[in-house]
């Protein structure tokens, strides 16, 4: 709860690297992330987003996590990976919603 009611990373990069915007048409969560790159590893993450606690909170938790991992490493990442990061259970309804913040990194750095 303290990454959704303290998010950390929340704004944008100048002149990013990588970007994507994002949503979950599910339940409308919305995110836009920005990247900086230095070489072949992440410098920087920032956000910005509405949405539910879990995809607040996880992509807040990957803002922090991804720095100083490569593209390739990133790329590898899965919902495991997800549930692993944020320490509790999430449940199937919720998948989309804990997802939506690695998914948006990921097309990014495939994109950047």
């Amino acid at each position: 709860m303290d990454h959704y009611k303290n998010p950390r990373n929340v704004g944008f990069l100048e002149a990013p690297d990588a970007s994507h915007q994002a949503t979950n048409a599910t339940c409308g969560d919305e995110l836009a992330v920005f990247i900086k790159m230095k070489g072949q590893k992440i410098a920087a993450i920032k956000f910005q987003g509405n949405g539910c606690a879990i995809s607040q909170a996880a992509t807040s938790i990957l803002s922090e996590e991804l720095v100083g991992q490569t593209k390739k490493k990133v790329a590898s990442y899965k919902f495991a990976d997800i549930q692993k990061i944020l320490g509790v259970p999430i449940s199937e309804r919720r998948y989309k919603c804990a997802m939506l913040g690695l998914r948006a990194i990921q097309v990014a750095l495939d994109k950047g």
